[in-house]
């Protein structure tokens, strides 16, 4: 949850394989659900007994629980194969992705790093080349580690000398990962391999690094139990793990984060300490001669980072009496707010982010949840637009500061990512990589409009669809929200969403509060005990597509992962008429009990506590998706996916959600629940299990919508 974007990249699917007469046999019978104990587990929140039937299914590792796991996929298959434009579809999405896809590259002195997936390879591989005209070659093939593809690599970071790379390693999608240590020059690995590593970066100085890890712990609890203690520790290139020094831990308050940044001169080791996923404090020291931290900021109410070390001055970007963010200038030696100095003042868009390259600065706006960039010199804070080819996402814009080009990349809906190379003495931009489609994006049109929420408060939603779609009531449609920990949904590309676009579908995606597109007040007023915004602003954007007349609720899906997967349970439970079909992806559905696994402690300060106040509790009962499932009632139909390596939002919160909802369900609507083997919260998932999962959703949505296909 505490990535920047965290984007369920969804397509719809109109499916013409299944004709009337099958859906039909699918519609009428009632799917005989396997059975699930229930237990009689009770907990006690401030005078209140809240029964937990389903509690044994949180220890995923049990015999029980797996053959319950079994059954269920068992029900979820057999309903899915009954599609017959299923397997139309998966081929559909297979050419729609088969094209090579590439990064920015990363510069490492005179070589260059950069990621490449020639089309339908599960991981994208790692190439090396010297020179800018140099002949790429492999660096690291994930495939070749993996065959099945459910090994992910990606760099962390390169030495200043340029002659290593830090390389994150994870399995199965877990949110736990090994760093290795590779030779640039001879892509020869080191010996020592760092584990029980989560959430980290590496921080190099002249010999080695910094990076964050956690306790080894204890054996059969890896993917559930609370993880605490997260400590910084150096290591020194030629050693092995064992020998690193431990540079910072906090046993008095073993639940919080830290994570490191060492400033470009080498001469400031940053160090950052959060509660969970909000505010944060930031200390500092001297990389040589400093022994302790001294605090820059403290407490949790704010986010304040430094971009870089100048002059003596440290530059930060900050929430601090500027909800929209700022750039500051502070002095390690007097770090006292009467010794601020403004360097970009507050405006009236979000300053999203500040980055360094070429001796400049790159201030990264949100305008209306699309970025717009400028290029500012530091000390006369003379600043350029960088022009862009239109409202959409960009990336990138960072590097060394004698660096005389940088590259980013751009997206929209209807804008494959494209990286560009931008040269800073001109001030110009020339594409330097362009994806070749199968498929005309100039055939759709994307928009912004505003509608009201429930309280009055505007709230604006991106549409799109096929130019010369015509609003009838009647287009299948596709909303997908979010609303939560300050993540911004900005345009971006996806091809499953173009399967969707090309059979005359709408995807729409509203800027929920909770969100960071509107700033600091935006996600303040979608946390803790204004949550329930979040779902008045989703079912507003609902009401508003069915008014506009670009659909009705018999051709509506939600969806949303992660807390999206939140949003849509809690809205499908407070309206279940308003929508055909749900997709809760990995959510977190215990609002009560979520606290008590993996990193879930770190999600307080966005959700509250249940075992904190009465008032909390009440507010968190009060919408908690598992606890206000009401028996009796025609609830949509409903895909539930989550994965048996997620030990981000555990699985378990998917069983019980699952669990509860057939049990309460009336009705013929499927209730089904899909549990992916080998896979995680989403990070790292292979090509081949993407296009097999949103195949079976799409085939699912449109079955139950009884939509056609063109294909």
């Amino acid at each position: 949850m505490i990535n920047k974007k965290i984007l369920f990249l969804l397509g719809l699917f109109m499916g013409s394989g299944l004709n009337a007469q099958v859906i039909d046999r699918m519609q009428q019978p009632v799917l005989a659900y396997p059975d699930t104990r229930k237990g009689d587990v009770v907990h006690e929140y401030f005078g209140t007994k809240v029964e937990d039937p389903y509690n044994w299914l949180e220890n995923d590792r049990a015999e029980e629980t797996e053959q319950w796991v079994a059954d269920q996929n068992k029900v979820t298959s057999f309903y899915l194969d009954k599609i017959n434009s299923r397997e139309s579809i998966a081929k559909r999405l297979k050419e729609l992705m088969n094209y090579p896809k590439v990064s920015s590259p990363i510069k490492a002195g005179e070589f260059y790093f950069f990621y490449k997936n020639d089309g339908l390879q599960n991981q994208a591989v790692i190439y090396l080349q010297k020179g800018e005209k140099g002949e790429p070659e492999v660096f690291i093939d994930p495939n070749e580690v993996n065959p099945e593809g459910t090994t992910s690599i990606s760099i962390v970071s390169v030495s200043d000398d340029y002659k290593y790379v830090v390389l994150n390693v994870a399995e199965a999608g877990s949110d736990w990962s090994k760093f290795h240590v590779m030779e640039i020059e001879s892509k020869r690995k080191l010996n020592a391999e760092l584990s029980w590593i989560k959430f980290s970066g590496a921080s190099w100085d002249e010999n080695g690094f910094y990076y964050s890890r956690y306790p080894e712990p204890k054996k059969g609890s890896e993917f559930s139990a609370a993880n605490s203690n997260h400590m910084v520790y150096y290591h020194k290139i030629g050693d092995v793990q064992a020998e690193d020094k431990l540079v910072y831990e906090n046993k008095e308050n073993p639940n919080l984060y830290h994570w490191t940044s060492v400033t470009e001169d080498n001469k400031y080791l940053i160090l950052y300490a959060a509660t969970g996923t909000d505010g944060y404090e930031c200390m500092f020291k001297e990389v040589e001669g400093q022994s302790t931290f001294k605090k820059l900021f403290s407490g949790f109410e704010n986010k304040s980072s430094v971009i870089d070390h100048r002059d003596g001055m440290f530059l930060i970007h900050t929430d601090i009496d500027a909800p929209n963010y700022r750039l500051i200038a502070v002095d390690p030696n007097r770090p006292g707010p009467d010794t601020w100095k403004e360097v970009i003042p507050e405006k009236e868009h979000l300053l999203e982010s500040v980055s360094t390259g070429g001796g400049k600065y790159y201030a990264n706006y949100l305008e209306k949840a699309s970025n717009k960039v400028y290029e500012i010199d530091y000390g006369s804070n003379v600043a350029r637009e960088i022009a862009l080819p239109g409202a959409g996402s960009v990336s990138g814009f960072s590097g060394k500061r004698d660096y005389a080009k940088l590259f980013y990349g751009y997206t929209s809906f209807n804008y494959p990512y494209t990286i560009f190379e931008y040269d800073i003495a001109s001030g110009k931009s020339k594409v330097f990589y362009q994806p070749e489609l199968k498929f005309n994006p100039e055939d759709f049109v994307s928009k912004q409009v505003t509608y009201e929420s429930k309280d009055g408060t505007p709230v604006s939603m991106f549409v799109v669809h096929k130019k010369g779609l015509v609003l009838d009531g009647s287009n299948p449609t596709f909303l997908y929200g979010y609303g939560g920990f300050n993540i911004s949904l900005t345009p971006y590309f996806s091809t499953s969403n173009i399967v969707l676009l090309e059979n005359g579908g709408v995807f729409a995606m509203p800027n929920l509060r909770g969100g960071g597109e509107y700033g600091e007040n935006w996600h303040k007023a979608g946390m803790l005990l204004k949550k329930q915004n979040v779902f008045d602003d989703f079912i507003a954007a609902a009401e508003y597509l069915i008014d506009e007349k670009y659909t009705n609720p018999k051709r509506l899906a939600i969806a949303g992962g992660s807390n999206g997967g939140l949003l849509v349970g809690a809205c499908m439970t407070q309206r279940p008429e308003l929508f055909r079909v749900a997709f809760p992806a990995v959510g977190v559905m215990d609002m009560l009990r979520y606290h008590k696994f993996t990193v879930g402690w770190g999600w307080i300060p966005e959700y509250g506590c249940s075992d904190s106040s009465k008032v909390h509790f009440d507010n968190l009962f009060g919408y908690s998706p598992l606890h206000n499932l009401k028996e009796g009632v025609e609830y949509p139909c409903t895909m539930v996916t989550t994965a048996d390596h997620d030990d981000r939002v555990v699985p378990a919160h998917s069983f019980k959600f699952a669990a509860r909802l057939q049990e309460c369900h009336k009705g013929k609507n499927p209730v089904l629940i899909r549990i992916e083997t080998d896979a995680g919260h989403g990070a790292g998932k292979p090509t081949v299990k993407i296009i097999q999962e949103q195949a079976d959703k799409w085939a699912f949505m449109f079955a139950n919508m009884r939509a056609k296909i063109i294909y």
